[in-house]
């Protein structure tokens, strides 16, 4: 065969391999730009002391970046409920949050429930306290008309709609007119000490913040009675938005779930102070979505 006769077939080659270089790195590129972001911003409710609960997630956070090889940065929320709105106006890529609000971003922005943290006690739920003074006088609702009642806020499970379906079950819809006066402390630990101090005579909040200052200070659970308790929930949940590239959240949730079994993850929960994480499931918030449902009514009344 002649040196002429070979041009076609040389040509013909080297057009077939231009042409898959071209395809590959048209394609590859944004792939690669899209699974692999550059940071990861998560956000955190303001449960306990804004300080020691930054430095806790900092380790996590700390950890996930090293073993994701993407950035992740935390912002904290500066009240509940904050973390839906920082969704569409910070472009959150997830959040840590509690049962009422992560009911409410899984039903009006698709968010996904990824894990549960598993506290030290071995438990990843929680559930709400409705308490008084020991001295109050107050044994049920009807000894609550005319005093004071302090909430935590409107976006808490625990702390406000636990006990606006608890007072609705028992004919109480109008807070306004039942109550001398009602009050928002912005946390659990707030509400705790508000009925501890006598500043108001019926609170709300989450159990295992009164457990724990039981726990630091057992004179408080002598002072205190719990008149009723709501059914049990995921306390903390990791929720990420959709959008995320499937391989990275896959890559997210496993990494998250195998940490107890590294000598490194372990001690990054042992400074995040959980056991391990567990996957959590869109059917763990069904019972929110009922009490929702049975507050309805009060929280409009509140409304007006």
């Amino acid at each position: 065969m002649s040196r002429y006769s070979l041009a076609p077939y040389h040509f013909a080659k080297r057009f077939i391999v231009c042409l898959l270089i071209c395809l590959i790195t048209s394609v590859a590129a944004p792939i690669s730009a899209y699974a692999q972001p550059k940071e990861l911003l998560i956000g955190i409710e303001p449960e306990h002391n804004i300080f020691d609960q930054m430095q806790r997630y900092r380790y996590l956070a700390r950890y996930l970046s090293e073993q994701l090889g993407v950035k992740v940065n935390l912002t904290i929320m500066s009240r509940y409920g904050e973390v839906i709105k920082r969704f569409k106006t910070r472009k959150l890529d997830g959040a840590f949050l509690t049962s009422y609000t992560a009911s409410m971003g899984i039903k009006d922005l698709n968010l996904e429930p990824v894990v549960n943290p598993v506290n030290l006690n071995g438990e990843f739920n929680s559930q709400g306290y409705i308490f008084v003074r020991k001295d109050s006088g107050i044994h049920d609702v009807k000894d609550m008309k005319g005093k004071r009642i302090v909430f935590v806020d409107p976006a808490t499970m625990e702390g406000y709609l636990f006990p606006l379906a608890y007072l609705e079950r028992h004919g109480i819809r109008n807070i306004n007119t039942f109550f001398d006066r009602f009050d928002f402390s912005g946390s659990h630990v707030s509400s705790i000490l508000a009925v501890l101090d006598g500043r108001a005579d019926i609170g709300s909040a989450k159990n295992t913040v009164f457990n724990n200052l039981i726990h630091n200070d057992p004179s408080i659970g002598q002072e205190l009675e719990i008149l009723a308790q709501s059914p049990k929930s995921p306390e903390i949940t990791l929720c990420i938005n959709n959008e995320i590239d499937l391989y990275l959240q896959a890559k997210l949730v496993n990494l998250l779930l195998q940490m107890d079994k590294t000598a490194q993850g372990k001690k990054v929960l042992e400074q995040f102070k959980a056991l391990r994480f567990v996957k959590a499931n869109k059917t763990d918030f069904t019972l929110i979505d009922e009490m929702a449902q049975e507050a309805k009514a009060a929280i409009a009344e509140h409304g007006k």
